[in-house]
C-alpha cells in the first residue's frame, strides 16, 4: 500500500503525460530513429488515460487523511528515502485543488508539488496557479496525442508517410480505442468543457491570475475542445464511423448553435467537417492502388442498414437548432446517394438514392449556400485546415457536376426572378418578396471560398478548361507550357457553368458573377484563363465606340468602355482649380446600383492583374482601353470616395510592374492627383508647400465627416507599392523642385501625425492606416543610405529662380527620428499604446494591424540606430547647420503620456510577448543590444529596469522567455523564410543571438550593468570582478594538470596509510565538495524542516551548489580533437607520401609518436633534386609549393597527436586520482550517501563528455576504464549500505539507499549508449562496459535472506504483496534494455561467439544475466532465431579439443576451460525455461556433448598424487580437479534440461540417457570411486539425480529379474530406442543393440543402489569420518556443510529413483518390481558390497532411521542460529569472532577485520548457516517421505500378494507364480523369509520411531510438502504388519 500511496514528484496528471506527448511527437512528427518501441511502451502504458478519456482519479477519504497528516507524519515521494513534511498551507491549497477539479487528493498534492517545482518556468505566478495550468497541459497532452495518432493512421484522405510499423501500431491502438466508445466520450466532453464555466469555477476558488494566466488557461482549455473535435475529423478524413457513433455526431450537430455573427465556431466546424467527410464518396472517383479495400471497407457500400439508418434520421422532419447546418448536411447525403447511384453496387440502394432531388430541394429551401458562405466560410477556424478547404471544395463542384439539372433550375428561376424585379420597377411597385437567391448566394460562395487560398492549392483551377488558353494564344504564347490533353468531364462541366451563366446574364445577377469570378481568378493560372476569358467575351471590333457596345457585359471590352463613358461624362462637372472654397461639389452621373457594379469590376480587375503580370502588361499597353489614363482621370472627378479608393487599389496593382510604376509616378505628377504644383494664385512661402488630395476635401470633409477612410488607405497602399517598385529621382522636376518631399510631407502631416486624434466609426480602421503610413515610411528609410551629398545645401533653378532642392525622404525621416519630433513622439507613444493593448491578452478590433504597424515603429528605431553613426559623421563633415541628437539619447526622454522616462522600458516590454509575437520581440532585442553599447545609458537602464517590481520580473521573465524557447532553430538560411515555421524558428535563433550578445557586451562595461541585472546579481551592492585568464598552451596545461593529479593521487595514498586523516579529509573536501565554503553563525543554519524538505523534494537548494573540482577537472579535457584534412597533391602519389611520412616517425622524449619533419624535409628535397629534364626545372617552384604543403600538414599531425596524447595522459592522471579516492582512501571519510552521490556525478558526466558526437576515439578505452571502476564502488557502495541495514525497504521509494533510481536509469541508458556507440571494433574496450554493466546489474540483485520456514504465506498474497525495491528496479533495468531493441541484443551476442576470450566471457556473462531477467524472453526469442544459440552449441565441438589439452599434466593455458565455463553457464540459463530448454534440444546440444571427447579422460586419482603434479602457487587446478571443473557444469546442465523439459520430457530424457550411455565407462567409474572429497560428492549428487530423472516409461525393466523373457523386453525398450535414433526406423531391431542398452540400464540402476549400501548402510560412518578429516583446519567451514548437503542429496536422488521405477513399473501393488530383499535386518558387512548382490529392505528402514535422527539435529541447530540472527546487535564478541571465522580462511584474518564489518560477515555466515540448515531438512523430510513409500509399497506385496516357493522347486530358480506378478527371482523366497521380515519390520518400525515421524511431520511437512503423507504411510505399514500377524 505504500507504494500507492507515495506521491509522484512529476505529478502523474502531468509529467508522465507530458512525456507520452514527446514521445508521440517525436515518432509521429519528428520522426526519430527507434521511436516506434518507445512509442509502443508508451501507449501500452498509458492506454488507461486513453480508455478513460480527461476523466480524473477518484476523490477518497483514504487518501484525504493521508495528505490531511503529511504535516504531521509526513508522507512518501517518489525518488525520495522516508516521508516528507509538508506545509500546512500546501495541504489546503491541495484540498481546494481537489475540490475544484473533483481531483484525487494525491493527485491534486502532486500537481502543487510539481507546479512549485516548474515555478521559475512561470515567473510572478503562485504554484497554485501554475498547477491549474499543468493540470490543463496534461489534458491538452492526452487530447493533441491522440489527435496525432489517429492522423497518422492509414486511410482514405491523406498519407504522412511514417514506417509500415508505426502506422500499423498507431491504427491497432486506435481502433481498440474507437471500439471502446470513443466518439461519444468526445462529444460528451465536448459539450460539457466550457471555458466560461471553467472560468466561474476557478474565480470562484482564486484559481486564476494576471491577464496572461487567463490567456494561457483559456488557450489549453480551448486546445482540448479543439484537439478532441478533431480527433474525430482526422479519424473521418481516413476512416468511416460505425453506425451508431455517425448517428451520434449527428444528434450532436442537432443542437449546435451559431455564434453572434452567424458562424459556426473552430470545434463545431471541425465536427461538421467530420461528418461531410463521413458522408464522402468522392475519394473512390481518384482510382488509388487501395480503391478496392477502401470500398469494402466504406459502410455506404457494404451495409444497407447503416444508410437506411443515416437516410431516415437526416430525412426526418424535425427541424435543427441550425436549419442552414441541416440543409448543409442534406446537401452532402444527397450528393453522397447521387454517386453511389452511379457505382456498380448502389443498385441495391435505389429506395435510398432515388431521394436525392427531394433531400436537394429540401437543402436548397434551408438555404445551404448562404449558410456555407456566413456560417462555415465566415468561422475562424476554416482557412487554417486545408482538408476543411478540400471537403468544401468537393462540396461544390460535386453539386455543380452530379446535379446539372438542379444548377439549370436555379438559372432559371433566377431569369425570371429577374424579369418580376425588372416589371415591379417599370410599375413603380415593391419586388415580391417571395423571390429566392439560390443561384446568387452560390455565386457569392463560390467567389467568397477561392478568394482565399492560404495553401496555394489553387484548386478554382478545376472550374478552367486548359483547352482555353490555346484558343488564344496571342497573349501568352505557351503560358503554361503543357501539352493539350482531354480534360476530365468535371472539370469540362465546371468550365462549361463559369461561361453559361455568363451568358444572358440578368441584371440582379451581375455583381454575383463578378464576386464570383474575383474568386475563381485567386493564383497566377486561374487569373490568366479568367483574364482570357474577359477578352474573349468582348466584341470583335470596337469601332463604334460612341453607339454603344455589344458582346457581353462582363469583358473587358464593355467594363473599360463604361469607365471611359463616365470620365466623359463626370469630366465636364470639374470645379476649376481656382474654386477650392467650394466645398461640396456635386456628385452626380453614378447611381448605387452602378456603384455596386463598378466596385466589383474593379475589384475582379484588381484580383486579375494583382496575379497576372501578362494581364498587367496586356491591359496598360492597350491602345483603346488606356485603363491608367482613365483611371486617373476619374479619380479627378466628382465620385464617391469609395470609388476613388478602389480605382487606387487598381492604380497599386498596376504599380507591381517596375515599367508602369515608373509611367505611373510621371502621370501621378501630371494630374496632381496629389497636389505638388502650386496654383499660380498661391502666396509663395519659404517652406514647403501645403499640399492636398483631390484639394484636401475627401480627407478632412468628406472621410472625417464620415469617419471612414478608405481613400486614405488606398492612397497609402499606391504610394507604398510604388516606392516598393521603382521612386524616380527627378519626379515632378519642371515643374517645382524634385522628389519625394511632397508626398512624404503629406503622409507625414496630413495622415500619420492626426491619426490617433481623428474619429473612426470602425475602431479597427484607427490602426489600418497607421499600419498603411508606417509601412511606407519603413520602406523609404530601409532603402536609404546617408551619402555626403545629402548634407549639401543645395538649390535647383525653377522659372528662372533659385529654390532649395529637396532631400532624399530617407534623410527627412532621419532627420525627424533624430529631433525630439512630433513624429518620434508618435512612434514611442504608439508603442506604448500597442504594448499596453498586448499586455490585456483579449482580442480587440484591428489587433493584427496594430501588430503590424508597432513592428514598424520598432524597425525604424532600428534602422535609425544603425544608420544614425554614419549620419552624425556626414553631418559633423559637412558643417551644416542641422542640430540632432543621438537616439539612444532621446529614448532616455520623459513620455507625454505616463510622465517617465519609460521609452525603453516600453520597448523592452515585447520581449514578453516573444511567444505571439517573435518578431517584435526579436527587433526589441536588436535595439536594446544597440542601445546597451554606451556605458552610461546602461546605469540608467538598469535603475529604470528594477524600479518598478512589476515591470522587472516581466522584462525577466521576457529575457528568460526568449532565451529559452524551445523552437529556435540554428542554421535556418534566409532564403528558406517561404516556410512560415523555419522563418520564426530563425527569428526566435537571432532573438536569442542578440540577446547574448546584448549580455557579453554589457559584461565589459562596469556594474551595475544589464548583464548582471539579468543574470541575478544584486545589482544594488558592489558586484566583485573576475579576471579571467587565458591558459595559454593547451598541451603544457594538460600535462601540468596530469602531474598535479599524480601528486595529489599519491599524497591521499600516503596520507591515508599513515592514518592522517584530517589531512586526507582536508584533500577530500577539496576535491569532492559541492556546497560554496560560506561562513555561518550557527543560529543561521536552523533552516526551517519544512520549507527544506521542500526545497529538496523539488531538487534545488537555497544555497546554490556549485562544481566538484573533480568534475571541473575533467571539463577542463576537451574530448573532441579536429583531424587535420587529407592531402591533396598535383605532383607527388599520396600513398607513396604516406609511406615516407610514416618512415620518418620515431618516438621522441615525451613518449609520443611523431614525424620528424627536418628528416622529411630532406627526403623530399632530394627527391626533387633527383628530378632531370626542362620539365622537372620548370614546375620545380611548383613542387617546393607542394613538398610545403605536405611538411604544413606534417606539423599539424604532430601537433594532434601531442594533443591526444596530453588528453590521454591527463585522463588517465584523472582516472588515477579518482580510483584512489575511492579505493585507498578509509571508507568513513566519505559517508555512503555522498560517495554514490560523487559516483553518479561523474559517471553522468564521463558519459555525456565521451558519449558527444565529436569525442575522439582514442580516449575511449581510458573512459571505459574508468567507468568500469566507478560502476564497481557505486554497487560495492549500495551492497554495504543495504547490508548495514540502511538500505530500502519494500518499494515506496524511488531509490536504493541514497541514489535514486532515476539516476541508477541514467547511468544505466548512458552505459548502453557507449557500448552501442562503440560500434563493430573497439571489443576489448567493450569488456571494460561489459564488466560495468555486470556489476550495475547486480545492485537489482536481492540478497540472499534467511529461510526461517514460516512459509504460511499464501499464493495470493505473494501475488499482490507490494513489489519490492530490487524487483522494481530490475523491472525498470529490464524495460530500459529492453527499450534498445536488437542492436543491443546484436552487439553482445556477436562478441559472447567471437573474438577477444575476457570480452567473451564477459559477454556471456551479461547474455546470463540479462537472462535472468527477462521475463518475457525476449532476449531467448532473439538469441534462438537470430541463430546465435545454435553457433555457441555447435562451438562445443571446437571446445573440446582445447579441453582435451587441458587435462595434460601441465596444462598451456586455462582460458578455454573458463570460456567453455562461461558458456555452460549461459546454456545452464537458457535451459532453465522450458522454450529454452527445447531450443537447446533442438540445436543438438546433447549430440554435441555425446560426442566429446573430454569426458572419457577420467584421470587416475592413485597415479596423480604419485607424480606430484600439484601447481606449487595453488593457482593452477590438479588434473582431476580441471576435470571436475569441465565435467560438472555439463551435468548442471543436463540436470536443467531435464528439470525444465516438463512437455517434452520423454525426449530430453532420452538425449540425456544416450550421453550417460556413451560415457558409461566414465559415470560408472565415478558411481564406484570411493573417493570422498568435495568435487566426487558433487559429481556423485548430480549424477544420480540426473539417472533419477531420465526413468523413462519402458527402460526400467526390473533388473533383478532373470526369468523376464526378451520379446517383452524387446517390446518395451522399442519406442525409446528408437527414440534415440540407435537403429533406423526402416531396419529391425538388434536384440543385441537392446540387450546392450538394457544391460547399461541395469548397470546404472545396479551401481545406484551399491552406492546408497555404501552411503546410508555399511559405510555411513567411514564417510563422515572422511568429511571431517578432508576440511582442513585453515578451511572454512562451510566447505563441511556442502559436504553435509551433498550426501543428503545423493541418498535423497537415489530414494526418487526407486520411487520413480516403483510408480513407473505398476500402479497397482500386486504386478510391481521389487527392488530390495524382503529382509528388514540392518546391513553389517563393512565391505564394499558387491553390485551383483541385492540390497535388503532392511538398509531402507536404516536410512528412515538415520534421516529421522538427523532432521531433528539440523531443526535444533537451524532453530538457534535463526535465533542468533534476530538479536545479532546482543551477541558477545567472541561469538561474533567464531561466526567470521566460519568465512575467513585463517585465525589471524578475524583480528584485522573492523567491527561494522565484523557485524556484516557474521549476519551473512548465520543466513548461511540457516540456508544451509533449511537444505538439510528439505532433503531429510523427503528422505523419509520416499523411505516410508518405498518400505509400503514392497511391504504391500511381500506380506499380501506374493506366494512363498516350494523347497522342491529350488531347480528352478526363475519360477513365477501364476498371479504374474513381478517376483524378485532371487533363488527363493520362502515362508519362513515372510515372516522374519514381518517380525523384523514390527521390531524396527517402533512407537518411538513412529511418534519421530510424525514429530517431523508436524514440523516441517505441514507447510512444506504434502500434510498428513507421512501419518498416512506410517498408518499404513503398521496395518500391514498387523494384518499380516493376524
Amino acid at each position: 500500500m505504500a507504494a500507492q500511496m507515495a506521491v509522484n514528484s512529476g505529478a502523474s496528471l502531468w509529467g508522465p503525460l507530458k512525456e507520452l506527448w514527446e514521445t508521440v511527437e517525436g515518432a509521429i512528427w519528428r520522426r526519430q530513429p527507434e521511436s516506434v518501441h518507445l512509442l509502443d511502451l508508451q501507449l501500452k502504458k498509458h492506454k488507461p488515460y486513453f480508455l478513460s478519456l480527461f476523466k480524473n482519479p477518484p476523490k477518497s477519504a483514504e487518501q484525504r487523511e493521508k495528505v490531511r497528516k503529511a504535516s504531521t507524519e509526513g508522507i512518501s515521494i517518489q525518488g525520495q528515502q522516508g516521508s516528507r513534511l509538508l506545509p500546512e498551507q500546501l495541504l489546503v491549497e491541495a484540498f481546494i485543488l481537489s475540490d475544484l477539479f473533483e481531483l484525487g487528493e494525491l493527485a491534486a498534492l502532486e500537481l502543487l508539488l510539481a507546479g512549485e517545482h516548474q515555478q521559475p518556468h512561470f515567473p510572478g505566478l503562485t504554484r497554485g496557479l501554475v498547477a491549474v495550468l499543468l493540470y490543463w497541459d496534461g489534458k491538452r497532452c492526452v487530447a493533441n496525442s491522440l489527435r496525432s495518432l489517429i492522423q497518422s493512421r492509414h486511410g482514405k484522405t491523406f498519407t504522412l508517410d511514417l514506417s509500415s510499423d508505426l502506422v500499423s501500431l498507431t491504427t491497432r491502438f486506435t481502433d481498440e480505442l474507437m471500439a471502446q466508445g470513443l466518439t461519444k466520450q468526445i462529444l460528451n466532453l465536448v459539450s460539457d468543457i466550457n471555458v466560461t464555466r471553467e472560468f466561474e469555477r476557478l474565480q470562484k476558488e482564486r484559481g486564476l491570475g494576471n491577464e496572461k494566466h487567463r490567456k494561457e488557461v483559456s488557450d489549453l482549455i480551448k486546445e482540448c475542445r479543439q484537439s478532441l473535435a478533431e480527433c474525430l475529423f482526422a479519424w473521418t478524413c481516413q476512416s468511416p464511423l460505425s453506425k451508431d457513433d455517425m448517428l451520434a455526431l449527428i444528434g450532436y450537430l442537432e443542437t449546435v448553435t451559431a455564434e453572434a455573427d452567424g458562424s459556426l465556431d473552430s470545434v463545431n466546424l471541425a465536427l461538421v467537417m467530420a461528418l461531410l467527410y463521413c458522408l464522402d464518396v468522392g475519394f473512390l472517383e481518384q482510382g488509388t492502388e487501395d480503391r478496392d479495400d477502401l470500398l469494402q471497407a466504406l459502410p455506404l457500400v457494404t451495409e444497407k442498414q447503416y444508410v437506411s439508418a443515416v437516410h431516415s434520421r437526416l430525412m426526418d422532419g424535425q427541424p435543427w437548432k441550425l436549419p442552414g447546418l441541416q440543409a448543409v448536411v442534406r446537401l452532402a447525403w444527397a450528393l453522397s446517394l447521387r454517386a453511389l447511384s452511379q457505382l456498380p453496387q448502389g443498385t441495391a440502394l435505389v429506395e435510398f438514392t432515388e431521394a436525392d432531388e427531394i433531400l436537394a430541394d429540401q437543402s436548397l429551401l434551408g438555404g445551404v449556400f448562404l449558410f456555407l458562405t456566413e456560417g462555415i466560410l465566415g468561422s475562424e477556424g476554416f482557412h487554417q485546415e486545408e482538408f476543411y478547404t478540400r471537403r468544401l471544395h468537393a462540396l461544390i463542384t460535386d453539386f455543380l457536376a452530379l446535379m446539372p439539372m438542379k444548377v439549370k433550375q436555379l438559372r432559371n428561376r433566377a431569369d425570371e426572378d429577374a424579369r418580376l424585379i425588372h416589371m415591379a420597377l417599370q410599375m413603380g411597385s415593391e419586388p415580391p418578396s417571395s423571390l429566392r437567391k439560390d443561384l446568387e448566394h452560390l455565386m457569392v460562395l463560390i467567389g467568397e471560398f477561392y478568394s482565399k487560398d492560404p495553401f496555394g492549392l489553387e484548386l478554382a483551377l478545376e472550374f478552367w478548361c486548359p483547352t482555353e488558353s490555346l484558343q488564344h494564344t496571342s497573349l501568352t504564347g505557351s503560358y503554361l507550357g503543357v501539352a493539350l490533353q482531354r480534360p476530365p468531364h468535371k472539370q469540362v462541366v465546371l468550365s462549361k457553368f463559369v461561361r453559361q451563366m455568363g451568358d444572358l446574364l440578368p441584371a440582379t445577377l451581375y455583381i454575383p458573377y463578378l464576386r464570383m469570378l474575383k474568386g475563381l481568378a485567386n493564383g497566377p493560372q486561374c487569373s490568366h484563363y479568367c483574364f482570357s476569358l474577359l477578352k474573349t467575351n468582348g466584341a470583335p471590333h470596337g469601332e463604334n465606340l460612341q453607339g454603344g457596345v455589344s458582346g457581353s457585359p462582363v469583358s473587358w471590352e464593355h467594363l473599360f468602355h463604361s469607365l471611359m463613358l463616365y470620365h466623359e461624362n463626370l469630366r465636364r462637372d470639374v470645379p476649376s482649380a481656382d474654386s477650392t472654397q467650394y466645398r461640396h461639389p456635386p456628385i452626380r452621373g453614378i447611381t448605387q446600383r452602378e456603384l455596386d457594379g463598378l466596385t466589383a469590376f474593379l475589384q475582379l480587375l484588381n484580383a486579375i492583374i494583382t496575379w497576372s503580370e501578362n494581364a498587367r502588361l496586356a491591359l496598360c499597353e492597350h491602345p483603346q482601353w488606356t485603363p491608367v489614363i482613365v483611371m486617373l482621370g476619374l479619380l479627378q472627378c466628382s465620385v464617391q470616395p469609395i470609388l476613388k479608393a478602389q480605382l487606387l487599389h487598381a492604380l497599386a496593382a498596376f504599380g507591381k510592374s517596375p515599367e508602369i510604376a515608373a509611367s505611373l509616378w510621371q502621370s501621378l505628377e501630371y494630374t496632381q492627383i496629389l497636389q505638388t504644383v502650386k496654383a499660380p494664385g498661391q502666396r509663395q512661402g519659404a517652406g514647403i508647400e501645403v499640399c492636398s488630395i483631390c484639394h484636401l476635401v475627401e480627407l478632412n470633409e468628406i472621410e472625417s465627416s464620415c469617419e471612414e477612410y478608405p481613400l486614405t488607405r488606398a492612397f497609402c497602399q499606391l504610394i507604398s507599392t510604388l516606392v516598393e517598385s521603382s521612386l524616380p529621382v527627378n519626379l515632378g522636376a519642371g515643374l517645382r523642385a524634385p522628389g519625394f518631399q511632397p508626398y512624404l510631407t503629406f503622409l507625414r502631416d496630413a495622415v500619420f501625425l492626426p491619426f490617433p486624434t481623428r474619429a473612426y466609426r470602425r475602431p479597427a480602421e484607427k490602426w489600418e492606416v497607421a499600419e498603411a503610413v508606417l509601412e511606407v515610411f519603413h520602406k523609404l528609410l530601409r532603402d536609404y543610405e546617408p551619402q555626403p551629398a545629402d548634407f549639401l545645401q543645395e538649390t535647383v533653378e525653377l522659372q528662372g529662380e533659385q529654390v532649395p532642392a529637396h532631400k532624399p525622404p530617407g534623410h527627412s525621416l532621419m532627420f525627424h527620428l533624430l529631433n525630439d519630433s512630433p513624429t518620434l513622439s508618435l512612434c514611442l507613444s504608439l508603442l506604448e499604446e500597442g504594448v499596453c493593448q498586448l499586455d490585456t491578452y483579449g482580442p480587440f478590433p484591428g489587433k493584427k494591424q496594430l501588430e503590424s504597424a508597432v513592428l514598424h515603429c520598432l524597425s525604424l528605431l532600428d534602422l535609425a540606430l544603425q544608420k544614425e553613426v554614419v549620419f552624425m559623421d556626414l553631418l559633423r563633415e559637412s558643417q551644416t547647420s542641422m542640430l540632432v541628437s543621438p537616439l539612444e539619447q532621446l529614448l532616455q526622454g520623459v513620455s507625454a503620456h505616463s510622465r517617465r522616462a519609460d521609452h525603453i522600458i516600453n520597448i523592452a516590454r515585447y520581449l514578453y510577448h516573444s511567444s505571439s509575437n517573435p518578431e517584435a520581440a526579436y527587433l526589441s532585442a536588436k535595439i536594446l543590444r544597440h542601445i546597451a553599447r554606451y556605458p552610461n545609458i546602461q546605469t540608467r537602464l538598469v535603475g529604470d529596469f528594477t524600479h518598478d517590481q512589476a515591470v522587472s520580473e516581466k522584462l525577466m521573465a521576457g529575457f528568460v522567455e526568449c532565451l529559452d524557447n524551445d523552437e529556435a532553430q540554428e542554421g535556418v538560411e534566409k532564403s528558406d523564410d517561404s516556410d512560415p515555421d523555419k522563418r520564426v524558428a530563425r527569428i526566435r535563433h537571432e532573438t536569442q543571438i542578440h540577446i547574448l550578445n546584448l549580455l557579453i557586451t554589457s559584461l565589459e562595461l562596469k556594474g551595475p550593468n544589464l548583464a548582471l541585472y539579468l543574470l541575478g546579481y544584486e545589482v544594488k551592492k558592489q558586484v566583485s570582478s573576475t579576471n579571467l585568464q587565458d591558459p595559454g598552451n593547451e598541451i603544457a596545461s594538460l600535462n601540468q594538470m596530469s602531474w598535479l593529479m599524480k601528486t595529489a593521487a599519491i599524497e591521499l595514498r600516503v596520507t591515508s596509510l599513515n592514518r592522517q586523516r584530517s589531512h586526507t579529509q582536508r584533500l577530500l573536501n577539496l576535491l569532492l565538495d559541492d556546497q560554496p565554503h560560506m561562513q555561518h553563525a550557527d543560529g543561521e543554519m536552523g533552516m526551517d524542516d519544512e520549507s527544506k524538505s521542500v526545497s529538496s523534494f523539488l531538487h534545488f537548494d537555497t544555497v546554490s551548489k556549485v562544481r566538484r573540482k573533480l568534475l571541473s577537472v575533467l571539463d577542463a579535457i576537451d574530448f573532441s580533437q579536429e583531424v587535420p584534412e587529407q592531402l591533396q597533391l598535383d605532383f607527388f602519389e599520396r600513398t607513396q607520401i604516406e609511406q615516407v611520412i610514416s618512415n620518418c616517425e620515431h618516438v621522441n622524449e615525451q613518449g609520443h609518436t611523431v614525424c620528424n619533419v627536418k628528416l622529411l624535409h630532406r627526403v623530399l628535397v632530394a627527391e626533387i633534386n633527383a628530378l632531370q629534364g626542362m620539365a622537372a626545372i620548370g614546375q620545380r617552384p611548383l613542387l617546393m609549393e607542394e613538398v610545403n604543403s605536405i611538411l604544413q600538414q606534417v606539423v599539424e599531425r604532430n601537433r594532434v597527436r601531442r594533443s591526444l596524447s596530453a588528453k590521454r595522459h591527463a585522463l588517465q592522471s584523472w582516472r588515477s586520482l579518482v580510483e584512489t579516492i575511492l579505493t585507498a582512501c578509509p571508507a568513513e571519510l566519505i559517508p555512503a550517501d555522498q560517495r554514490q552521490l560523487i559516483i553518479r556525478d561523474l559517471l553522468l558526466d564521463l558519459h555525456d563528455k565521451v558519449l558527444s558526437e565529436d569525442a575522439a576515439v582514442e580516449l575511449m578505452p581510458v573512459v571505459a576504464g574508468a567507468v568500469f571502476t566507478l560502476t564497481a564502488h557505486l554497487s560495492q557502495s549500495v551492497l554495504s549500505e543495504q547490508q548495514q541495514g540502511t538500505g530500502l525497504e519494500g518499494g515506496s521509494s524511488s531509490g536504493f539507499a541514497s541514489i535514486a533510481n532515476s539516476a541508477l536509469h541514467l547511468i544505466l541508458r548512458k552505459l548502453l549508449d557507449f557500448i552501442l556507440c562503440t560500434g563493430g571494433g573497439f571489443q576489448r574496450l567493450r569488456a571494460h562496459l561489459y564488466g560495468s554493466l555486470l556489476y550495475y546489474l547486480q545492485i537489482a540483485q536481492k540478497p540472499e535472506e534467511p529461510d526461517t520456514l514460516q512459509t504460511g504465506i499464501s499464493m495470493w498474497e505473494r501475488l499482490t504483496a507490494p513489489e519490492d525495491g530490487f524487483s522494481k528496479l530490475q523491472r525498470e533495468n529490464l524495460a530500459i534494455i529492453e527499450s534498445y531493441g536488437t542492436a543491443l541484443m546484436e552487439v553482445v551476442c556477436r562478441d559472447a561467439c567471437d573474438g577477444h576470450e575476457i570480452g567473451r566471457m564477459l559477454a556471456l556473462a551479461v547474455l546470463d544475466r540479462v537472462l535472468s531477467i527477462d521475463r518475457q524472453s525476449q532476449w531467448l526469442v532473439y538469441l534462438c532465431n537470430s541463430g546465435y544459440l545454435r553457433v555457441l552449441v555447435e562451438s562445443l565441438r571446437q571446445d573440446d579439443v582445447a579441453l582435451q589439452t587441458l587435462l595434460m599434466p601441465q596444462p598451456p593455458l586455462l582460458k578455454p576451460l573458463y570460456i567453455y565455463e562461461s558458456k555452460m553457464a549461459l546454456l545452464t540459463r537458457v535451459a532453465k525455461t522450458a522454450q529454452g530448454a527445447v531450443e537447446l534440444l533442438c540445436c543438438g546440444l546433447v549430440a554435441q556433448l555425446s560426442e566429446c571427447r573430454v569426458f572419457h579422460m577420467l584421470p587416475e586419482n592413485d597415479s596423480l598424487r604419485v607424480f606430484g603434479q600439484r601447481d606449487p602457487s595453488g593457482f593452477i587446478p590438479s588434473p582431476v580437479e580441471r576435470y571436475r571443473q569441465i565435467l560438472l557444469p555439463t551435468l548442471r546442465l543436463l540436470q536443467v534440461i531435464l528439470t525444465s523439459t516438463t512437455t517434452h520430457h520423454q525426449q530430453g530424457a532420452a538425449q540425456v540417457l544416450q550421453w550417460l550411455i556413451v560415457h558409461s565407462d566414465t559415470i560408472q567409474s565415478i558411481l564406484r570411486s570411493q573417493d570422498v572429497s568435495m568435487g566426487s560428492l558433487q559429481e556423485l549428487s548430480l549424477l544420480t539425480a540426473i539417472i533419477s530423472k531420465t526413468a523413462l516409461p519402458g527402460t526400467n525393466c526390473n533388473i533383478y529379474t532373470y526369468s523376464r523373457s526378451l520379446p517383452l523386453c524387446e517390446h518395451a525398450v522399442r519406442p525409446v530406442f528408437l527414440m534415440l535414433g540407435a537403429l533406423d526406423l526402416g531396419q529391425e531391431i538388434n536384440s543385441a543393440a537392446l540387450l546392450e542398452f538394457q544391460g547399461h540400464i541395469g548397470r546404472f540402476q545396479r551401481q545406484s543402489l551399491s552406492l546408497l549400501v555404501r552411503l546410508a548402510g555399511t559405510e555411513r560412518a567411514r564417510y563422515l569420518k572422511q568429511i571431517d578429516e578432508s576440511v582442513a583446519p585453515g578451511d572454512a567451514a562451510e566447505k563441511r556443510e556442502e559436504m553435509e548437503v551433498a550426501m543428503q542429496q545423493i541418498c535423497a536422488n537415489i530414494m526418487e529413483y526407486c520411487q520413480t521405477l516403483l510408480l513407473q513399473s505398476s500402479a497397482e501393488a500386486q504386478f510391481t518390481v521389487c527392488l530390495f530383499s524382503p529382509s528388514a535386518s540392518e546391513p553389517t558387512d563393512m565391505a564394499v558390497p558387491s553390485v551383483s548382490r541385492v540390497p535388503s529392505l532392511g538398509l531402507v528402514l536404516l536410512l528412515l532411521k538415520n534421516s529421522a535422527t538427523d532432521f531433528f539435529r539440523y531443526h535444533d541447530s537451524h532453530r538457534q542460529s535463526l535465533g542468533k540472527l534476530q538479536r545479532l546487535e546482543q551477541l558477545a564478541p567472541e561469538e561474533l569472532k567464531e561466526l567470521c571465522q566460519g568465512l575467513v580462511s585463517g585465525s589471524s584474518g578475524v583480528e584485522k577485520i573492523p567491527s561494522v564489518q565484523r557485524s556484516v560477515l557474521a549476519k551473512r555466515r548465520l543466513v548461511q548457516l540457516v540456508n544451509n540448515r533449511a537444505k538439510l531438512l528439505a532433503l531429510c523430510s523427503y528422505s523419509i517421505e520416499t523411505c516410508l513409500f518405498v518400505i509400503w509399497r514392497h511391504l504391500e506385496y511381500y506380506l499380501l500378494y506374493c506366494t512363498p516357493s516350494d523347497p522342491k522347486d529350488s531347480l528352478l530358480p526363475g519360477y513365477r507364480d501364476a498371479s504374474g506378478s513381478g517376483g524378485l527371482g532371487l533363488s527363493r523366497v520362502s515362508q519362513q523369509d515372510l515372516e522374519q521380515l514381518q517380525n523384523d519390520v514390527a521390531n524396527s518400525f517402533t512407537e518411538p520411531l513412529q511418534r519421530k515421524l510424525l514429530e517431523v511431520e508436524g514440523l516441517y511437512s505441514k507447510t512444506h510438502s504434502r500434510h498428513t503423507f507421512i501419518q498416512a504411510l506410517t498408518r499404513r505399514i503398521r496395518g500391514l504388519v498387523r494384518h499380516a500377524k493376524s
